[in-house]
């Protein structure tokens, strides 16, 4: 569907995107997460045509292009969807839609897929930040791209609006079986939405793998802690076994030498009881809805993040005892 070669972008004499490369295939939604500055735009820009590219190539069936071979955005036949929503404001929700599209048929689906028919003869000022979206989206859709862009989409929506707005999203690529490249700064969403993510820093694609696989097996620290909470004890290495002092688990050694090594822990990897033979103290806690976090201090000296049940009556300055689940394996990184 798309096929990204060592793809490098220069801003003059910088570069801010190096050695680029993945594949896109059918029906597959990659997201793109990074801190500010890691290339996240630049690279939609380049997939887009809107800026030329220094190295590398970008191919599809119908065409490629590369530092030679520039293939303008017009002639690429692709999607973009902005967090600005781009939308013509003195058309109405069914004109902006079918722009350029001859028949009513294709207006029609996307109306009733992207629950429009009751506003599809309102104009943009009068539409929920969630209808302008998916306006927006179906706008696009209804071209037929071979694959659509996506730059942080729901940014400007409220909170309560991005979780189902999200999946509508993603449902609407699924059902008509369109790839898409997603930018994010969220990295919950990211995970929630992508068939695979891509973390990227300073202008490189650190891993690219499915959700589950970036969380619990990050290939280094910075992915481990830019995808999702993380802790990081000191451990020592027995075969495939990590021996820290809150318990001994089974290992999965990404990197490690013979002197310093680290364990990563997630949150929810710990057991926590109030017990006579306690090991650390509650440092604080924060009431988050669902769960609380808390900060427990070792009596190391080191520190872990965790999460709880919001129903449990911990309160800071608490003596307990932590271990961490024997239940999963860890991953274990050069200190």
């Amino acid at each position: 569907m798309l096929e990204v070669s060592n793809l490098s972008v220069n801003y003059g004499d910088k570069r801010v995107v190096s050695d680029l490369s993945f594949t896109l295939k059918s029906d597959e939604i990659i997201t793109l997460v990074g801190p500010t500055g890691s290339g996240k735009t630049t690279i939609l820009s380049a997939l887009a045509g809107l800026l030329s590219i220094s190295n590398g190539k970008i191919a599809t069936p119908n065409w490629s292009s590369d530092g030679d071979n520039h293939v303008p955005t017009d002639k690429r036949n692709i999607g973009m969807v902005f967090q600005d929503f781009a939308l013509f404001p003195h058309l109405t929700v069914e004109q902006n839609i079918g722009f350029k599209i001859k028949g009513n048929e294709k207006i029609d689906y996307w109306l009733a897929l992207l629950k429009l028919n009751d506003v599809r003869n309102k104009k943009p000022a009068e539409l929920s930040g969630g209808q302008k979206q998916r306006v927006a989206l179906a706008r696009t859709l209804a071209h037929e791209p071979i694959y659509v862009l996506l730059d942080e989409p729901l940014s400007n929506l409220d909170a309560s609006l991005k979780d189902s707005l999200r999946w509508e999203i993603r449902e609407a690529l699924k059902a008509n079986q369109v790839s898409a490249v997603w930018v994010t700064h969220d990295q919950q969403e990211a995970m929630s939405v992508g068939d695979r993510i891509g973390i990227l820093n300073y202008g490189k694609l650190v891993q690219l793998d499915n959700p589950e696989a970036c969380y619990l097996y990050p290939i280094d620290r910075f992915v481990a802690s830019f995808i999702g909470e993380a802790s990081f004890l000191p451990t020592e290495i027995d075969g495939m076994i990590a021996k820290t002092e809150i318990g001994n688990v089974d290992a999965k050694p990404i990197e490690h030498n013979r002197e310093k090594n680290s364990i990563l822990i997630r949150p929810w990897d710990c057991n926590l009881e109030v017990a006579s033979d306690n090991n650390a103290i509650v440092e604080w806690i924060r009431y988050e809805g669902a769960s609380k976090a808390a900060s427990i201090l070792l009596s190391s000296g080191n520190r872990v993040l965790i999460r709880i049940q919001s129903s449990c009556n911990l309160s800071s300055g608490d003596a307990v005892k932590i271990s961490l689940d024997e239940t999963r394996s860890y991953t274990i990184f050069s200190s």
